[in-house]
């Protein structure tokens, strides 16, 4: 029903009041999402493949679960009993059980893991690594557990299928290296279910056999258990736990030989050697004969050379002892006695020239000291240095002599002009207190009635002061 105007003036209200709202905070919201998350959603199971895995210094671990079109953050606390934590890879597909929740600070919501559960290849893996550690723990790896196989193997036991690709490479290598070899086939399936009993029964009655046999005919020196290469699935039954636990009760020595160099079997660790493919296995079987075979083939030749050895060894020791023979002949030590005679001879004949050579030589070099040394010689020699000695020292005193007079009568000169004489000869006088015959420089030190006397060049003048006057 419209509202009523009351006049024509009534055009309603043209500025309601504002509409009432709520505002909330972003953690506010967040945590309304985080409620309505755990409310409706809560603990749920999540199949996915982990990706950006990262392991934490505190021990808590961070990964993504994602698929072809999405993906989803988890994280996995270090306290929680988690089984195969350590397997955790990148790439890995997991069924992960969780809380679904909101991680506010960076408003992202995430998955808590409380369980998880390895697939496909994973999954054989987590195995494998499981029944590793048991079996290791039990020392069922241990070196010092392993039995060397025999050198020369004349009955081995194969435990393959039939029909494989392993037999014929085994019965190849063998063929071509040692033909002789007998073997027993233990024939067995190795992939598929029932494979592993298959296996283990195939050992089991390989010793059955070998222990019904007398010990004198070597029933069977070895054990060789192989195939071909394949999957981690393929291979699986030579990683079960019953294969192990019949190759550990095996009383003949085994070799496991299982897939391709890459591939590492349970059935590889309790072994007592482990070979990286079958044909590797046939060669190191049969490497003892290969190498008699080797040895017998140079056996004439190391032979021969032996005997020559031994003949070319007889021969020098034959003329060694010759050698021996002559040295120790009565005319040959005769000879060496007469040639050290003639060598004595010679060397002293030439020590006593040379003592003859040095004796003449002293004797001249005496000589010569001698006469360099005679005292007339000495005493001209002396007496015409002191010649020389007193013509240098009376030029000397001469020079001196000379010297002293010149300076004295450069003095003489010098105190003539500065003398008195001079002075009184150019016109000047000395005027004197006649009593004490002081020179008088001043005239106010002359007192009126005092008796004077004036020097002049020639004569004096006696006078009596009347009157003195000054500047």
């Amino acid at each position: 029903m419209g509202r009523q105007v009351k006049s024509q003036w009534d055009f309603g209200e043209l500025f309601p009041p504002e509409t009432a709202r709520r505002v909330l905070t972003v953690s506010e919201l967040t945590a309304q999402v985080r409620r309505l998350l755990e409310q409706h959603i809560g603990l749920v199971w999540v199949s996915g493949e982990a990706s950006n895995l990262r392991m934490q210094a505190s021990g808590h671990i961070y990964f993504t679960l994602k698929d072809e079109r999405a993906q989803l953050n988890c994280v996995l606390f270090r306290n929680e009993p988690v089984a195969h934590r350590d397997l955790l890879a990148d790439g890995q597909k997991l069924l992960v059980q969780g809380d679904l929740t909101v991680y506010e600070a960076r408003g992202q919501y995430q998955l808590v893991v409380h369980a998880l559960e390895l697939q496909g290849l994973g999954a054989l893996q987590a195995a494998f690594e499981r029944l590793k550690q048991k079996l290791a723990a039990e020392g069922l790896f241990a070196p010092e557990r392993k039995r060397p196989l025999p050198k020369f193997p004349r009955r081995i036991g194969l435990v393959t299928s039939p029909t494989g690709a392993a037999i014929r490479d085994v019965l190849h290598v063998i063929r071509r290296r040692h033909p002789g070899l007998e073997i027993i086939l233990a024939p067995c399936r190795v992939q598929g279910d029932g494979a592993a009993a298959e296996i283990a029964a195939a050992i089991r009655l390989l010793n059955e056999w070998a222990a019904t046999e007398p010990a004198e005919t070597h029933a069977l020196d070895l054990i060789l258990v192989t195939r071909g290469g394949g999957s981690l699935e393929d291979l699986w039954a030579f990683n079960e736990e019953i294969v192990a636990r019949a190759i550990v009760a095996s009383a003949v020595p085994v070799v496991s030989a299982v897939g391709h160099e890459i591939d590492f079997t349970i059935s590889d660790f309790v072994a007592d050697l482990r070979a990286a493919t079958p044909s590797a296995a046939a060669e190191i079987i049969t490497e003892g004969a290969v190498r008699a075979r080797e040895t017998l083939r140079a056996a004439p030749e190391r032979l021969r050379a032996a005997v020559q050895r031994g003949w070319n060894a007889a021969r020098e020791s034959l003329d060694a002892t010759l050698a021996r023979l002559r040295r120790a002949h009565p005319r040959r030590r005769l000879r060496e006695a007469w040639q050290r005679l003639d060598d004595a001879r010679h060397a002293l004949q030439r020590n006593a020239n040379q003592h003859l050579r040095a004796r003449r030589i002293q004797l001249q070099t005496l000589q010569a000291r001698l006469a360099r040394v005679r005292p007339a010689q000495v005493l001209a020699r002396r007496r015409e240095a002191w010649v020389q000695l007193t013509t240098r020292l009376r030029q000397r005193a001469a020079l001196r002599i000379e010297s002293q007079r010149a300076r004295l009568a450069t003095l003489e000169t010098r105190l003539r002009l500065l003398g008195p004489e001079q002075v009184l000869a150019r016109g000047y006088s000395i005027t004197m207190d006649a009593a004490t015959g002081a020179v008088l420089r001043d005239a106010r030190a002359v007192q009126p009635g005092q008796q004077l006397r004036t020097r002049l060049k020639t004569g004096e003048i006696l006078s009596r002061t009347e009157e003195t006057r000054g500047d």
